[in-house]
């Protein structure tokens, strides 16, 4: 058993106040692998007090300082990228090639950016005689996620050092450790005592506390919709900025000209990454009706090739366990409910994949027939289960993505990129992704529309919400 009961504050690893642990599962085996400490009021008063502190310097730091701490950060994740890949391997799931391949270096690429798009940001503007300033918001609240753990780390603590601001992170219970490596890092870069503080603990515990703190000046959350609005709802009081990044349930379009084979093997194989386990997850395939048989046969043969595995013995391409009881346990509710409510179930369904008797690993699954009032339609399943959904044109196919609380990303799939691109521009949500392509850390804006968010992270916009504007009047003469 590994023991990090203590909390990173102004510099200093640090105890609670008030001792209690937690056990850190690893979900491929059910047992217990690491102990945390989980915090209470004090532990965030004392962090919020250091980043508070540390404000007034930090944020009148040089540009070339901040971006110098960022690569100084960068370069440490690097040399202990196999450290935090065992880490978040063990502790949410993910095989090590995914871990190795995707998990670390999308963290360590935000740092990288971070410090690209800082050097070159303009901080501030002549207008006529009036000056208008870009500065740090003051302190930061951050609550972060079990999925993409690191990557959701440095969505936010990234541009929060770049444009000056100071911090608490709060990491999610069911996978801190990596955010314990972090905190090592940041100290052996030489970040200033107070500008990061980290506490863990549970949203009850913590994060409802940290999100109603007087001394935090905005919260950035990541996770689950129903979670994002308690967070709005505790910081509502205070008038703090709050930017959330929340649930989906992406349509990905199969146009009738795209290449049927490709576009749903693709589809596929994307929603079975990290287990179902991105808000950005292409969950609802709409397949032109004629064309629905082909397509669940081509989605049976790729979901039935995808393998399954832990750690370091998984194969490259295979998918490990869901990262917790509860959320496996809800993937195979949601799953009955679609059996229940008549999609025809074309692989996969209840239950662990053969060969497993322990770990929370589920079947690769895909249902079919599905129309878009079904539970399963219209809930973030959060696991390995794909929705085909017909449709009869591409008016309806527009209709059928956009009829959603959610709108984080969409998917369009077309051979003719014209096409596709007038598709896209009707497609409601933040994100679209045209015929496969990538996410774009450095140009793109990751957030979505209705309830899967407020504000954007990543690039030069992910730097905008740690801003507040000035308008200095008068400045020059006119």
């Amino acid at each position: 058993m590994q023991d990090y009961l203590k909390f990173y504050i102004n510099g200093e690893w640090v105890d609670p106040v008030e001792p209690r642990t937690l056990d850190v599962e690893n979900p491929a085996t059910e047992e217990p692998f690491a102990r945390i400490s989980l915090g209470s009021k004090a532990d965030v008063d004392k962090a919020v007090k250091a980043a508070q502190d540390a404000f007034p310097s930090f944020s009148q730091t040089s540009v070339e300082f901040r971006a110098e701490l960022l690569e100084k950060i960068a370069a440490g994740i690097q040399a202990r990228a196999g450290d935090m890949a065992k880490a978040i391997s063990d502790e949410m799931g993910a095989p090590m090639w995914l871990a190795n391949a995707a998990q670390v270096p999308a963290g360590m690429g935000h740092y990288m950016t971070a410090a690209k798009i800082l050097r070159e940001y303009e901080f501030e503007e002549q207008r006529g005689s009036t000056l208008i300033r870009k500065e740090p918001i003051g302190v930061c609240g951050f609550i972060t996620p079990w999925n993409w753990p690191q990557n959701q780390i440095a969505c936010k603590v990234a541009p929060a050092i770049a444009t000056g601001c100071t911090m608490v992170l709060k990491p999610s219970e069911i996978a801190p450790l990596d955010a314990m490596i972090v905190a090592e890092i940041f100290h052996e870069a030489g970040v200033p005592p107070g500008v990061f503080n980290l506490v863990n603990g549970d949203g009850p515990g913590v994060g409802a506390y940290l999100s109603q703190h007087p001394g935090v000046d905005m919260m950035s959350f990541t996770g689950s919709t129903r979670a994002g609005v308690l967070v709005q709802q505790a910081a509502a009081p205070t008038v703090k900025r709050v930017a959330l990044e929340l649930g989906g349930k992406s349509p990905n379009i199969v146009l009738p000209d795209a290449d049927l084979n490709q576009a749903v093997a693709g589809g596929v194989m994307q929603m079975m990454t990290n287990t179902g386990q991105s808000c950005n997850a292409p969950s609802r395939m709409l397949v032109q009706r004629d064309k629905q048989d082909e397509a669940m046969a081509i989605a049976k043969a790729t979901a039935e090739q995808v393998k399954i595995g832990a750690g370091a013995d998984a194969p490259k391409g295979a998918m490990g366990p869901i990262s917790n009881a509860n959320q496996w346990n809800k993937v195979q509710d949601l799953i009955q409910k679609g059996i229940d409510e008549g999609a025809t179930l074309v692989t996969g369904g209840l239950g662990r994949p053969e060969g497993f008797n322990k770990g929370y690993f589920a079947k690769p699954t895909v249902f079919a027939n599905v129309t878009n009032d079904m539970t399963i339609a219209r809930e973030e399943i959060f696991g390995p289960v794909l929705c085909i959904l017909p449709y009869d044109t591409e008016e309806d196919a527009i209709r059928i993505a956009n009829d959603t609380v959610y709108g984080l990303s969409g998917y369009v799939q077309s051979s003719d990129l014209d096409h596709a691109r007038k598709v896209a521009n009707q497609i409601r949500a933040g994100n679209v992704h045209l015929n496969g392509a990538g996410p774009d850390f450095a140009n793109g804006a990751f957030g979505g529309y209705k309830q899967s968010g407020i504000g954007r992270e990543w690039g030069d916009y992910g730097f905008e919400e740690f801003l507040e504007v000035k308008a200095v009047l008068g400045h020059s003469p006119a």
